[in-house]
């Protein structure tokens, strides 16, 4: 499954290195062969677990995994003890602890399918209890020769980035990526500005990173200014505001290429490295990788529906659950709003439920209110949603982070540049907006706090 498996890194001593501490390919495989061999003494399990740190230690335990023929079930490290017993019983993965200074050759060949499943990943939840997505080798392999294509990512590159190894971008992109394409790793531990700035100095050629991420880069001119010799810079698990996009290219050169995927669906639309890539969207279909926008009739927007090599194979014992996340003839309902022009160049509005806000007879996409917002001097953050109005069916209700300006006036903004139905209804004004591990606004927070606004 992993090109590097073959020993593409040879007797480099930084093959991976996490958090500060490097391993070469030998160090990595061997550590790796230690779990195999866990594993293999276990005898017949259907998962394990593993507490998924920024660690080599988390990096074996996959790797490991994928030796043994055993699916890993990533745990994240700040799960609550709820979380955390939900995930286990769930899976009914044992949770394995690693000892990178071990060392042992991997078990002898596992008989093993490309439709096997090599990684559960849990769901965050936010409608009932988390569901394990069951990915396979095929769909992994799938999804990263595909992204090795768009991205021209291969063993030339030192591939940097610091996000957390228990979701698709940081452990499949950002670990069995790198695996894959035969290039270096170099996770920085925290993402910080500082952190891209020094790896980028030492070398780093490719970076990827969220939202967050990049908006803090970009405060920092000196930080950014260092990524400036960078081959690719790539955002995703959230949308790019576009004023970052604007200053990241201004002070490094770069348009920063945006990606679009699921847990679900792994990464299934991208913009390409060389490409035309503009702010706001994320680029045409992977090859193999089939996309339509389902909208109702006269409208611009719709839900984006899938289809592919890439797709999980189901929810973990909910075959009702996975039934229900495809259209009758076959497509994957991503519940995302979106938009495909001529090209094929998809914009992602948002979540069908929190994010598609019907207001006086008009279907309007809150990420575009939320980029007009964000594009005056003085907010800095901005999460947009509908909520039930007598009058409108739903009125749109921004919540942002801003000083210096008024509700009015940001209304008023926004009319301005979008038409005039998109307008707020009603700015509320909060410290910030609450976000997940990858950086997406948790909107329904936001809901649940209304009595913390001020208007």
């Amino acid at each position: 499954m992993l090109t590097a498996l073959t020993g593409v890194f040879g007797d480099r001593g930084d093959a991976v290195s996490v958090a500060g501490r490097a391993a070469s390919y030998e160090d990595l495989l061997g550590a790796a062969g230690a779990v195999a061999a866990d594993l293999a003494e276990w005898g017949p399990v259907p998962a394990f677990a593993v507490t998924a740190t920024a660690t080599l230690e988390t990096v074996a335990a996959v790797v490991g995994g994928l030796l043994a023929g055993v699916p890993c079930v990533p745990v994240p490290p700040d799960a609550g003890p709820v979380e955390r017993s939900h995930i286990l019983r769930d899976s009914g993965a044992r949770l394995l602890e690693v000892d990178f200074a071990r060392r042992a050759p991997a078990p002898g060949a596992v008989a093993s399918v490309a439709d096997d499943p090599a990684l559960i990943l849990y769901t965050s939840g936010t409608t009932g209890v988390p569901k394990g997505v069951v990915l396979s080798r095929a769909a992994i392999v799938a999804d990263l020769d595909a992204l090795a294509g768009a991205w021209q990512w291969g063993p030339q590159d030192l591939l940097v980035h610091g996000l957390p190894l228990f979701h698709v971008h940081g452990l499949v992109l950002g670990v069995l990526g790198a695996l894959r394409t035969g290039s270096r790793l170099l996770h920085t531990g925290r993402p910080t500005p500082e952190a891209y700035a020094q790896a980028a100095r030492a070398g780093g050629s490719l970076f990827f990173g969220v939202p967050t991420v990049w908006s803090r880069i970009a405060a920092v001119p000196e930080a950014a200014t260092a990524l400036s010799g960078a081959r690719l810079l790539v955002s995703g698990s959230a949308a790019l505001p576009t004023p970052a996009f604007r200053d990241l290219e201004r002070l490094t050169g770069h348009r920063v290429v945006e990606r679009y995927g699921m847990t679900e669906t792994l990464i299934t639309i991208s913009g390409r490295a060389g490409g035309q890539v503009a702010p706001g969207t994320v680029g045409t279909a992977l090859d193999g990788i089939a996309t339509r926008v389902v909208a109702e009739a006269g409208a611009e927007i719709g839900e984006l529906q899938v289809k592919g090599p890439t797709l999980f194979s189901g929810y973990l014992g909910r075959p009702d659950a996975t039934a229900a996340a495809y259209t009758g003839d076959g497509w994957f309902r991503t519940g995302d709003i979106a938009a495909l022009d001529g090209e094929g160049v998809h914009r992602i509005v948002g979540r069908a439920s929190t994010d598609m806000i019907k207001s006086g007879g008009y279907r309007i996409g809150a990420g575009e209110v939320e980029n007009a917002l964000l594009d005056h001097p003085r907010v800095r953050e901005a999460a947009v949603v509908g909520v039930p109005d007598t009058d409108l069916g739903e009125r749109i209700v921004a919540f942002v982070v801003a000083d210096g300006v008024s509700g009015g006036e940001l209304t008023d903004f926004v009319a301005a540049r979008l038409s005039v139905h998109k307008r707020p209804r009603e700015v509320r004004f909060i410290e910030a907006v609450p976000r997940n591990a990858m950086g997406k606004p948790q909107k329904r927070l936001l809901l649940e706090g209304e009595e913390r606004h001020r208007t």
